[in-house]
């Protein structure tokens, strides 16, 4: 199908509604943001009146706000689900984030749905059989190439959207189970214990010692700044940055720093719009590698590659900084290095210590010797750091006090024509979207003393208008002579347009229409269904049955697949990362490995025609015996905004 649709959206994320309000005002054309439960982050929720707040500010820029409801559900959860839903309708949400397939066996409201990346999309079959169940937007894999995308955009003609930016699951997404199987904590319920980041030994199939102590299923973080024209290019119009657990800096930062990168592409190729207004101007210069990351790779995007993982730290290691030239010997209280960047009061340092491990040390004093710096630390130097230690920054203190303050300002560029009526002045803006206001105010006409004066003094006047979220473009005055006007006049009536102005522009934002279920309902590609469809309640099997799948077995957070299976499927291969791969190198086989935490054992199986491992392990039997508990939603009070539905 051809793609007729070039508008390209920034989708930011929100731990919580203050962050997502400044999302927005750094350049965000959408926010995904949790709602009190069922959001797929248990410790990333917010109210009802939350979604509101952010919608109201949202909306008048035209961009818009979408809420996860991306848990899979249990039975009893289900009629809270459906409840939330309607509350989030009311409070202005403009998309619902869905996994479980039970949620469009609901009652809905006519909101739009979006596929989560945890449905796991990587074929054109089953995007296209999302969208033809309903899904106006969906989340492709990560795991994707850049031919992968092309083939998807091929079949559909829904929305494409990609993540470009922050952690990355070494899991398909959907499809990882560790952390149930050893905890009872679900990823595909919002409690993920990360079983990715610990350390691990792995070993061939005689025992043989492959690597030790490395964090082996730790991945860099995703960065696809330098794909994102092709990533346009191939399909995907919707943008997306990871992060609903980061904190405020590293939103700010993110989204300026795509926020440039996508006005770029869009000046440069006419055809490429944004889908919300305003322009955002940046109090700081937006650098990606300031802030948490573990490293940078696109991952699969271009193909595969060797150099995804982060395996000797989960951790943010920071830029490179130089390294030691000399400890003081007596008290341990400073040293000296080598430094290419300018160190100061608070930053903090880390460096590698002789087994390996990641140390931080906070900087008290950073003292300027030379070419070189003295680091004054609050407590004793680390024993570990010694001369010839290579030193990172991981905390750039005065990059974060910037942060810390207001950073950005967002404004809708307007066109303001000032004329006189009969009995006295109108004031029209007319902003870059096309919608107008007009204000009008009576007012006895008396001639200006200095007539060209006047006529620039009341040009300045109007285009006066900082203390709303418009900005001047061309300004006009149009008076049969110049009059006199008092600045409390003109005041008063440029407040009076702006405020119609923003008045007009949220009644005419349009709701994201709901995209109709094709009729017969279409057949899943497939007539059977493992633990892997994460098919938990009754809904989610009405659903797939009335999609012609025939056999169904249950999701695994059910405990009856008590047998050895698959805990994470990855296009990560540890035979690739350490040259073992039997594609690659001939005379190798396929065996098996194992990968070993302290007493905990998995088994790595390689699926090479598919280029994926596998990662199998059981659960364990002080899982079976938790209870389920599902989570605990009760209506709040209805929200008062009425969105523009």
């Amino acid at each position: 199908m051809i793609h007729t649709r070039k508008q390209l959206e920034l989708l930011a994320p929100a731990k919580n509604a203050d962050i997502g309000i400044e999302a927005i005002n750094h350049g965000a054309d959408a926010i995904y943001i949790g709602g009190p439960a069922f959001g797929a982050r248990a410790n990333a929720e917010n109210t009802v009146a939350d979604i509101e707040r952010l919608a109201r500010h949202a909306h008048r820029f035209g961009a818009r706000v979408f809420v996860t409801c991306n848990t899979i559900l249990f039975d009893e959860e289900v009629a809270a689900a459906e409840r939330l839903i309607r509350q989030l309708h009311e409070a202005g949400a403009d998309a619902l984030i869905v996994q479980d397939m039970g949620i469009l066996e609901l009652d809905l409201p006519p909101i739009q749905l979006h596929a989560s990346t945890q449905t796991d999309i990587r074929h054109p079959e089953k995007a296209r059989f999302l969208q033809d169940v309903g899904f106006s937007q969906i989340v492709l894999a990560r795991e994707m190439t850049l031919t992968e995308i092309r083939k998807v955009a091929a079949a559909t003609d829904c929305t494409l959207e990609f993540f470009i930016h922050g952690a990355l699951c070494v899991a398909f997404s959907g499809q990882c189970y560790i952390s149930h199987a050893h905890t009872g904590r679900s990823a595909n319920r919002g409690e993920c214990s990360q079983a990715c980041r610990l350390p691990y030994d792995l070993t061939d199939k005689d025992g043989n010692l492959v690597a030790s102590n490395q964090h082996l299923l730790s991945m860099k973080d995703n960065n696809q700044s330098a794909n994102l024209r092709a990533l346009a290019d191939a399909g995907i119009s919707s943008f997306k940055i990871e992060g609903r657990y980061k904190d405020m800096a590293y939103v700010k930062n993110i989204t300026a720093h795509y926020r440039l990168l996508l006005d770029e592409i869009m000046a440069d190729t006419p055809e490429y719009s944004r889908t919300s207004a305003g322009r955002s101007t940046f109090l700081f210069q937006p650098l990606a590698d300031k802030t948490f990351n573990r490293g940078a790779t696109d991952y699969f995007v271009n193909g595969r590659t060797a150099d995804i993982g982060a395996f000797d730290s989960p951790k943010f290691v920071g830029e490179p900084v130089g390294s030691v030239i000399r400890v003081d010997g007596k008290q341990r209280r400073h040293f000296d290095l080598t430094s290419a960047v300018e160190l100061h009061n608070g930053d903090g340092l880390s460096f590698y210590d002789r087994k390996g491990e990641l140390v931080g040390l906070r900087v008290n004093r950073a003292e300027k010797i030379g070419e070189d710096f003295r680091v004054h630390t609050a407590d004793a130097v680390p024993a570990e750091l010694f001369p010839g230690s290579g030193v990172f920054r991981n905390h750039d203190h005065e990059f974060e006090r910037m942060l810390e303050k207001k950073s950005a300002e967002r404004r809708i560029a307007v066109d303001v024509l000032l004329t006189e009526t009969p009995d006295g002045f109108a004031l029209t803006l007319t902003d870059e979207t096309g919608s107008s206001a007009r204000a009008e105010l009576p007012h006895g006409k008396e001639p200006a003393k200095d007539a060209e004066r006047a006529l620039a003094g009341l040009r300045d006047s109007v285009a006066k208008l900082g203390a709303t979220i418009f900005s001047a473009r061309d300004v006009q005055v149009q008076l049969t002579q110049a009059w006199f006007l008092p600045a409390g006049v003109v005041n008063a009536l440029r407040r009076d347009a702006a405020d119609k102005l923003e008045a007009a522009r949220i009644d005419a934002l349009p709701p994201l229409p709901r995209r109709a279920a094709v009729e017969p309902p279409v057949p899943y590609p497939e007539t059977e269904l493992s633990y892997l469809a994460n098919v938990l309640n009754q809904k989610a099997r009405d659903f797939y049955h009335r999609h012609g799948v025939q056999l169904i077995e249950a999701a695994y957070e059910a405990n009856e697949h008590t047998d050895d299976a698959s805990l994470m499927i990855t296009k990560h291969c540890l035979r690739y990362s350490f040259n073992l791969c039997p594609k690659e190198v001939k005379g190798i086989k396929p065996d098996p490995m194992t990968l070993i935490n302290g007493k905990e054992q998995l088994t790595l199986k390689f699926d090479c025609k598919r280029c994926e491992m596998h990662v199998i392990g059981r659960i364990r039997k002080s899982v079976l015996d938790m209870p389920a508990v599902p989570i605990q939603f009760h209506a709040s009070r209805p929200a008062t905004f009425q969105a523009p539905h």
